[in-house]
């Protein structure tokens, strides 16, 4: 593992801290963002920095990609410089972006036609534990392929979950990414009840916790909503596009929606009132600006951290694998 040549491309808000938990195991990694910045640091700490995303495909055994939209994943590998250019047999493209199915297996049987491996491995659980390796991540590709990563995604997860063929953790992706949107805009409705209502909004986070409308969401966005950073990493836009996501899904899968066109149409209305950059949990702005409350709370954190320690990566098996592995 010491000696594969690692390189990764896009160093944003979850790219970057999977990308430090490579360099803290001391891989060899090379890195590429459109910003400077981002690719100075980690040069700082040790990395390689690549010129184009062709120059990384030429000195890299694997290549990771971690990008804001399927339109960004398919500039750097079919695009001028693209990976393509330098493909060759053996060599392993993990898409870490949030992206659409169909997308990861066009550009997968473009990978594979040259004889590399291509999987999509989107994380979910928060940037907190992208940056301890404590995320989780979904693996679609065939078994062969998912055992001949796992080595890798052990260091940037803790739960692995192999989903299938190449595109299913994409959709798995979406489908969590919708749930969370909207157990958001849930919370952002009740807590601005208890606020109006007059409630300690301290007891108020307590009583959901503690209560059977506690969900992941709560014990991270609410915390840093009740802060009022309001800072998780996240923003409106991104959460436009992967509520699209499973929009479009679902519109292609021709099943009937009531909840997720009313989420995404509370999410453009938001950005345009907010802009597109907003941060994500800033959608209970528009329950407190009518009421003219603000919801805080005390002493709760203006970002999440990952208190839990670092743990080496497993796979989390379904429990009908289970069951048949034990009849084998």
């Amino acid at each position: 593992m010491k000696q594969l040549r690692i390189g990764f491309i896009g160093l944003g808000n979850v790219g970057g801290k999977l990308a430090g938990s490579l360099l803290r195991h001391r891989m060899d990694l090379t890195v590429r963002d459109l910003n400077p910045a981002f690719v100075a640091d980690f040069v700082a700490r040790g990395a390689k920095s690549a010129p184009s995303p062709r120059a990384m495909a030429e000195t890299c055994d694997v290549i990771i990609t971690c990008l804001p939209s399927p339109a960004a994943s398919a500039a750097v590998v079919e695009g001028p410089d693209g990976i393509l250019e330098a493909l060759k047999p053996g060599q392993v493209w993990l898409e870490m972006s949030t992206t659409d199915a169909d997308e990861i297996r066009r550009l997968g049987a473009l990978v594979q036609a040259k004889g590399a491996l291509a999987m999509d491995c989107p994380v979910s659980g928060g940037c907190h534990r992208a940056e301890t390796g404590n995320i989780s991540i979904f693996a679609g590709g065939d078994r062969a392929a998912f055992e001949t990563v796992f080595p890798i995604l052990t260091i940037l997860g803790r739960r692995i979950l192999h989903t299938g063929e190449i595109g299913s953790a994409s959709k798995l992706k979406v489908v969590t990414n919708y749930l969370c949107t909207a157990h958001l805009v849930a919370l952002a409705e009740a807590l601005t009840v208890c606020k109006v209502a007059g409630m300690d909004m301290n007891t108020a986070y307590e009583a959901i916790r503690i209560s059977s409308g506690n969900s992941f969401v709560h014990e991270t966005e609410s915390q840093v909503i009740l802060n009022g950073s309001r800072d998780i990493s996240f923003t409106m836009d991104l959460v436009i596009k992967d509520v699209g996501l499973f929009d479009h899904m679902a519109e292609e899968l021709h099943v009937p929606l009531e909840l997720s066109p009313l989420i995404l149409g509370i999410f453009k209305e938001s950005a345009a009132k907010y802009g597109p950059r907003e941060l994500s949990p800033n959608v209970i702005r528009r329950y407190e600006e009518p009421c003219n409350v603000k919801v805080l709370g005390v002493g709760f954190p203006a970002e999440m951290t990952d208190d839990e320690p670092e743990e080496p990566g497993y796979e989390v098996v379904p429990s009908n694998r289970r069951r048949a592995s034990l009849k084998a």
